[in-house]
């Protein structure tokens, strides 16, 4: 019998992509999306890359809300908790995205605790298993866990943190440990299979731009955006993964880096991509007066590196090349037009 898979959040980028790859795989599928006029938007980006037949079912259901969770759950075998708060993170609410996160991921746990469901996936981030910065270098695995209380924390990365301590809290609770398990992503990279919710991706599409005067000494651990997909999948149905945290990282490369690969791999669709390395001075005065720069600042020039031989040695899951990744996202960006003077 086939069974039936819950993705939260369909209109994301990452869950859109576990969607496509369930269908793939011949599940049958349910999405979560906020209102029923999104439906489709959905389906039209999902048979971008597979025919989702009459395989794609939607719910409506809002994290914010206690209303449509249990229907959304009823009659699913698993879940793939995905979706994340839309709320705009300002620093004078901090609460506005920590709250949203923990509450919402309570309510999907919940509703699939009471639905009896085998196994939820939760995705975390690599945010949640950052400990507090003690040198210019570090590796964390999954035994490491961000302390919420860190005052340099952003709210994002606090909020991720907050959110994944919580369900592992009701977790232990309920007595359904063996039920849950969480993935934590670096840098998603990869091809969009619609315009909205990029995340990462947006870096990709600054540099084609031009929007960027320079590439500032940050990191990213990149990972395919279909490669994280895959370890959902495997997390959702591997016996080994019952109760675990899994690290799911690419190769670390510095923004200098992905520059390069987007002008060797594009050619003249490239040359906007700054060539110049942005002074530490001149990032540190642009995080004055810009939220998102602030935000990073204090990791210019550091390596601090995620482990993902967990993942790698229990379900035998491997990453792609990052440069595979960046060539892909760059060119769905292009094809969507979601870049400047760009086409496909």
């Amino acid at each position: 019998m086939t069974e039936k898979i819950l993705v939260t959040g369909g209109t994301g980028f990452v869950a859109g992509w576990c969607v496509v790859e369930l269908l793939r795989r011949g599940y049958e599928v349910r999405t979560t999306v906020r209102a029923p006029s999104r439906q489709g938007a959905v389906r039209e980006a999902v048979a971008t890359a597979v025919d989702p037949g009459g395989r794609l079912t939607f719910a409506v259901a809002d994290l914010t809300s206690d209303d449509g969770w249990d229907e959304a759950v009823a009659g699913c075998d698993r879940v793939l908790h995905v979706a994340s708060p839309l709320v705009t993170e300002t620093e004078r609410d901090p609460h506005a995205l920590i709250g949203p996160a923990r509450d919402g991921t309570l309510r999907v746990l919940r509703a699939a605790a009471g639905a009896g469901v085998k196994r939820v996936v939760m995705t975390s981030a690599c945010a949640a298993a950052s400990p507090p910065l003690a040198g210019p270098d570090s590796v964390s695995d999954e035994t490491r866990w961000t302390d919420t209380d860190d005052p340099a924390l952003t709210g994002y990365r606090r909020s991720k943190a907050v959110a994944e301590q919580a369900a592992w809290r009701f977790a232990e609770v309920s007595g359904g440990r063996a039920a849950l398990t969480t993935i934590l992503p670096g840098a998603v990279f990869g091809p969009v299979l619609t315009p909205a919710g990029r995340g990462s991706v947006q870096v990709v599409g600054r540099l084609l731009a031009g929007r960027m005067p320079g590439t500032p000494r940050i990191g990213f651990e990149v990972v395919d955006v279909r490669d994280l997909a895959d370890l959902h999948i495997r997390a959702m149905t591997a016996p080994a993964a019952a109760g675990e945290r899994f690290i799911a990282t690419g190769e670390f490369l510095w923004m200098s880096q992905i520059a390069q690969v987007l002008r060797d791999e594009l050619g003249d669709a490239a040359r906007k991509v700054p060539t110049r390395a942005l002074p530490d001075l001149a990032v540190r005065l642009m995080a004055r007066l810009d939220p998102g720069v602030r935000a990073v600042a204090p990791y210019l020039g550091r390596r601090h590196l995620h482990s993902a031989a967990k993942a790698e040695r229990v379900l035998g899951w491997r990453t792609r090349p990052a440069a595979a990744t960046l060539t892909d996202c760059a060119g769905s960006l292009r094809a969507h037009r979601l870049v400047p003077g760009h086409s496909a």
